[in-house]
């Protein structure tokens, strides 16, 4: 006997037949964390909102396509890293001006990103630890974007996202042990960058 179907998988069966009121329910319970993928990859948030619409679209016109082999989260998260590496490439991996690094800082998706796993927060933040925490996100936005994109979307995955060293192999269609060397040398990498204003980083 088949188990029975969950409220996703029946969201999913809808989508295919093109119903577009269950399609916003998928929305809704992944939008946050393909937005928050997005904006870290690509270091801005104007971007990062046209990329998780390109991510959702994609994927609604795939959902024939799509099998039930991995879990839909996982699925909408391998558009989201194809998608944003192909919006860092049309940028010719240039790093963002600081003009456009700085300007989200009042945007509207504030409180998402402060929720985000492995987000520098604290509860009851004195002003000046909330102006320390964006100049921290600040200076990581600015040296993720001038990361390789291998390097940049395996960091954002593991230590932004929070995914497993198995989940990340899977999502990047890595093995594991590429994938771990990988995180290895991008952390070296984003430790370099750093290393300019390490002293926002010390307590």
């Amino acid at each position: 006997m088949a188990p029975p179907a969950t409220d996703e998988q029946h969201l999913i069966e809808r989508c295919r037949s093109g119903d577009l009121t269950a399609f916003d329910e998928l929305v809704a319970q992944h939008q946050n964390r393909i937005y928050n993928l997005c904006y870290w990859t690509l270091g801005d948030a104007d971007e990062a909102a046209d990329a998780a619409q390109t991510v959702f679209v994609r994927a609604f016109r795939s959902f024939a396509s799509f099998r039930g082999d991995a879990a839909l989260g996982t699925w909408l998260h391998r558009i989201a890293v194809n998608v944003t590496i192909d919006a860092a490439r049309r940028r010719q991996r240039a790093p963002l001006p600081i003009s456009a690094l700085e300007r989200d800082e009042d945007d509207s998706r504030e409180s998402e990103l402060e929720s985000a796993p492995g987000h520098f927060s604290t509860p009851d933040a004195t002003a000046q630890e909330v102006l320390t925490r964006r100049e921290r996100r600040q200076a990581v936005r600015e040296a993720l974007s001038a990361l390789p994109d291998h390097h940049r979307t395996v960091l954002v995955l593991f230590d932004i996202e929070g995914h497993s060293y198995e989940e990340v192999a899977e999502l990047l269609e890595l093995p594991l042990g590429t994938v771990k060397s990988r995180l290895n040398r991008a952390r070296l990498a984003l430790r370099d960058r750093l290393d300019t204003c390490r002293e926002l980083f010390e307590d």
